[in-house]
C-alpha cells in the first residue's frame, strides 16, 4: 500500500508541476517536480519536465544534470540529447553542443528533424 501511496504522491507532484510550467509558474513547478524526481528518480518525463524548467529559469548546469540522467540511461532519447545541446550552447560549451545536437539530428527521422525545447 506504501507504494501505491508514492506512486500517487509521484504523479500528483509531476502533474502538477508540468501545468504549473504550463502556465508559466516555472519556479513553482521547479519545487513540485523536485520532489517528483526525489520519489522516482529513473523516471524519464519528470527529469524531461524539470530539465525544461531548469533551462527556462536559466539554471543550465542543474538542465544539463537532469538531461544527461536520461541519455545515460536511454542513449537513444533524441529529444534529451537536443535538449542537452541547448543547455550546453547556453554554458559556452558549443563543441560539446554540437555534438549532442548533430546526435540528436542523426537519430530523429527526416520528417521531425525541426526540434522544440518546450517551456
Amino acid at each position: 500500500m506504501a507504494e501505491m501511496d508514492d506512486a500517487n504522491e509521484t504523479y500528483a507532484h509531476f502533474h502538477a508541476g508540468e501545468r504549473l510550467l504550463t502556465g508559466g509558474n516555472v519556479a513553482q513547478a521547479i519545487v513540485r517536480l523536485e520532489k517528483a524526481r526525489r520519489l522516482d528518480p529513473d523516471k524519464s518525463s519528470i527529469r524531461e519536465t524539470l530539465g525544461r524548467a531548469y533551462y527556462a529559469v536559466g539554471r543550465w548546469p542543474d538542465a544539463e544534470v537532469e538531461f544527461r540522467a536520461i541519455i545515460e540511461r536511454y542513449p537513444t532519447d533524441d529529444y534529451a540529447h537536443y535538449c542537452l545541446s541547448r543547455a550546453l550552447w547556453k554554458m559556452g560549451r558549443d563543441a560539446e553542443a554540437a555534438t549532442h545536437l548533430r546526435l540528436a539530428r542523426a537519430m530523429r527521422p527526416p520528417d521531425q528533424r525541426d526540434f522544440t525545447l518546450w517551456v
